[in-house]
């Protein structure tokens, strides 16, 4: 028994370093200026070529039709094989080692793209297949360590050579097929499945806390220190204590198998259990009382009352296929502010490096983007707090979406409002925190609003939206940018490179960004209040139960 759980916490671990050290997507701007340089294209070109990584993820589905042919190790080293592919021969280009049209950079981008998805599909079917019970702590523990990357990445090059921007796309080539080797035994030594004592769900809980615990002061030590890595030295000193930081999970399982420490467990929405359970009480409730107010109370309501119920979901847990999906309204709201909200902030992140560059802060470069990805990382760790306060404070996930999509607006007008180095900081930390909350919660939201067995599915057509917001909000950012070259140019005579220059390449487009975030604030706001009533149902029959 003890080497059974041992095995699992071996595999949440393995799924951590593969989290940590392949969201390579959050390195772009570190290395998006010199690659526009060495290709010689307009700023719109280069948002294309962000758009092909993201527009990966559109292609996550392929993932899941593999698992079904596939063992999950065969599927983890083709991810880590797609993104050797795209990015090494990326690095050979901006190396000018060869030479290629920019067509096959496009193609090249899109692989490494894909990758990455594929990596968060064998991430996410080790964190549900090995933790039914505490599936949503598993999940947004893991999805959490993704926001590191762009740091870990930092401290990586500044070690080797902190000089050569290039030495990213070498990194996020090798590293990922690393990470992969030393997952491989955790993978292929997965336990079989069996039920769990109260005590050890207990002493699961209490690891889980010590995990997070164990996260937020790594996520510190990156954010605090990373700073101090300018000199290759330092970054060695910096780096070794950051690995140390990521070996040290590993002993926090044994160190409590080893004691008998009672706590109480934090009940999972996710428990697959449960929610049979809770589904039929639900229904038994529904059925008792059809003839006491189907539909009577809301002939009563006004207007907006009456929109608000229409179609609104009923019953945590139920199987959504992917048609019955695409038809309802609460999805078309949740894919809103999602589009609106989380990938806003991704396509941010994107432009961090011209954003910064357009200000003047080009020597700061490097700490905005270790900037933002330390809060990504905090605002994932944030998405389990639904999880550690149930049954102390009950409040609807999606109401939780709603206030995590607050920062976002907010950040946005202040960047048109100020140019300022703390006016940079202070938004490009706010919309961190925000869209890594939406990220690592998403896949929470999805099993519960439209089912646990079909979320696999379900999540692939949620996140349609990134490449697709991607594609628009990059490009009226890149049209913005490009608009102001005209007033203020700036040649780079090694490598004759258009700059643009000034708080007009960017203040249009934050205020447009602004007003659409704003759109997806009110999504998820309307979300809540429909999917609310469904949240307190599940609570009433949960109480019930236990009462039982």
């Amino acid at each position: 028994m003890a080497a059974v759980q041992s095995r699992k916490w071996m595999i949440l671990i393995a799924t951590i370093w593969i989290q940590a050290f392949t969201g390579t997507n959050f390195d772009f701007s570190s290395y998006s200026s010199t690659l526009k340089s060495v290709l010689g294209i307009s700023q719109v070109q280069l948002n294309y070529l962000s758009v092909a990584s993201d527009m990966g993820k559109a292609f996550g589905w392929c993932s899941g039709v593999f698992l079904m042919y596939f063992p999950l190790w065969v599927v983890m080293f083709m991810a880590a094989f797609f993104g050797f592919f795209g990015y090494a021969l990326q690095w050979l280009v901006i190396k000018q080692v060869i030479s290629m049209p920019y067509f096959l950079v496009f193609l090249l981008c899109l692989v490494a793209g894909c990758s990455i998805t594929w990596f968060n599909t064998v991430c996410f079917v080790l964190c549900i297949r090995n933790f039914p019970t505490n599936r949503a702590l598993a999940l947004s523990l893991t999805i959490s360590f993704n926001g590191v990357s762009a740091a870990l990445y930092t401290l990586i090059a500044n070690a080797i050579n902190p000089e050569d921007d290039t030495l990213y796309l070498f990194l996020n080539a090798l590293v990922p097929l690393l990470a992969s080797c030393i997952a491989l035994v955790p993978v292929l030594r997965q336990p079989p499945l069996q039920l769990l004592s109260t005590n050890t769900i207990n002493r699961d809980s209490f690891i889980f806390i010590m995990l997070n615990v164990l996260a937020v002061i790594t996520g510190l030590y990156l954010l605090l220190l990373n700073s101090l890595s300018s000199e290759a030295l330092r970054a060695r000193t910096l780096l070794l204590g950051a690995l140390i930081l990521l070996f040290l999970p590993l002993c926090l399982p044994g160190i409590a198998c080893d004691r008998n420490w009672g706590f109480l467990s934090n009940s999972s929405l996710d428990d697959p259990n449960d929610l049979e359970l809770h589904e039929e009480l639900i229904e038994k409730d529904q059925n008792n009382s059809l003839n006491i107010e189907p539909f009577s109370g809301t002939n009563k309501e006004g207007f907006f009352d009456k929109v608000m119920e229409k179609g609104r979901l009923k019953m945590l847990g139920e199987e959504h296929s992917a048609r019955s999906l695409v038809c309802h309204s609460d999805f078309w709201l949740y894919y809103l502010a999602y589009f609106c909200g989380g990938t806003i902030g991704l396509v941010y992140s994107n432009n961090l490096g011209q954003i910064a560059q357009s200000l003047g802060y080009d020597s700061k470069i490097g700490t905005v983007v270790t900037l933002y990805s330390s809060f990504s990382f905090f605002g994932r760790l944030l998405s389990a707090a639904p999880d550690f306060l149930h049954g102390k404070v009950n409040f609807a996930r999606t109401g939780w979406l709603a206030v995590a999509l607050v920062p976002t607006p907010v950040a946005f007008f202040l960047l048109a409002a100020s140019g300022s180095e703390a006016a940079l900081h202070t938004s490009t930390a706010l919309i961190a925190l925000s869209s890594g909350f939406v990220f690592s919660a998403a896949v929470s939201i999805t099993s519960e609003l439209f089912g646990p067995n079909s979320a696999g599915i379900n999540h692939n057509i949620l996140i349609t939206n990134i490449p697709i917001g991607s594609l628009l909000y990059g490009l009226l950012a890149a049209l913005v940018y490009d608009s102001n070259l005209k007033s203020s140019i700036k040649e780079n005579v090694l490598q004759e490179a258009m700059v643009c220059m000034g708080r007009d390449c960017y203040m249009h487009t934050f205020i447009s960004w602004g007003c659409i975030s704003l759109l997806g604030l009110i999504s998820s706001f309307l979300l809540f209040l429909r999917t609310g009533p469904a949240y307190d149902d599940y609570e009433t029959n949960q109480s019930r139960t236990e009462v039982l």
